[in-house]
């Protein structure tokens, strides 16, 4: 499961306006090689449901996952700060043992 919070959530639903995105557009949390750490996230709209996905549901947002993604996503909640040490989505993974400092990249 992935969930996210309610900042997210608002921050998500902004975002897919003000690009021009219909609700068909949902998130998809990818986890990719790179970064300080070793793997880093990314995060667009797609329209596509692919075979391999995993489709989970919070809050009203739909969020796809690759099977390989997931096995580094499992209970990872998605947050949103606008705070003054940093604006941006933010992941909450158990899984991760060490993030770098910017928190755009982990390892396991």
């Amino acid at each position: 499961m992935i969930s996210v919070t309610d900042k997210a959530k608002e921050r998500i639903i902004e975002l897919r306006n003000q690009e021009g995105k219909t609700d068909d557009n949902n998130i998809r949390v990818l986890v990719q090689g790179g970064g300080c750490s070793g793997l880093m996230y990314d995060l667009k709209f797609d329209s596509a449901v692919e075979d391999s996905d995993e489709v989970f549901e919070d809050k009203g947002i739909k969020i796809l996952v690759d099977k390989k993604s997931l096995l580094y996503l499992l209970g990872t909640t998605l947050d949103f700060s606008d705070g003054l040490n940093g604006k941006g989505f933010q992941f909450i993974n158990p899984n991760a043992t060490r993030t770098c400092g910017c928190g755009e990249s982990f390892a396991v």
